[in-house]
């Protein structure tokens, strides 16, 4: 894996971005969806958390979660990417009632391998289905 950039205006040198959980994003969506669908009118709405992670964090967490670090390589930053990026939820949160369930780095690493951990059952199942 490589780190885009190393030398950013922010506390570990890595951009920091305001990471959402899929869960969250996805009610966010459906809340969306009924509210048009109630005749709401349409308007642009931002949708995150409000405060961010930094790519190292994001990093360290998955480490200290998988109990094993991560290959980590450092690499020269991307044109255009920005130090910082965070949402304003303030719309969206005050127009469809929107509050998210995984608003913490911690939580959103621990359904995410959870995640890949019933992936890969899966896939073993349908490798070798007489092992179920």
């Amino acid at each position: 894996m490589q780190i885009f950039g190393t030398d950013y205006a922010t506390p570990d040198g890595t951009c920091i971005r305001d990471y959402i959980h899929v869960s969250d994003l996805a009610d966010a969506h459906v809340k969306a969806l009924q509210y048009l669908q109630a005749g709401g009118e349409s308007t642009t709405l931002n949708c995150g958390y409000g405060h961010g992670y930094s790519v190292a964090e994001v990093v360290d967490m998955v480490s200290a979660a998988i109990h094993a670090p991560l290959p980590v390589t450092m690499a020269d930053r991307r044109g255009g990417d920005p130090a910082m990026l965070v949402a304003d939820s303030s719309k969206l949160r005050a127009l469809l009632q929107w509050a998210p369930i995984y608003d913490n780095l911690r939580d959103i690493v621990r359904s995410a391998l959870a995640w890949e951990v019933q992936v890969e059952n899966i896939r073993a199942q349908q490798k070798n289905p007489k092992a179920a």
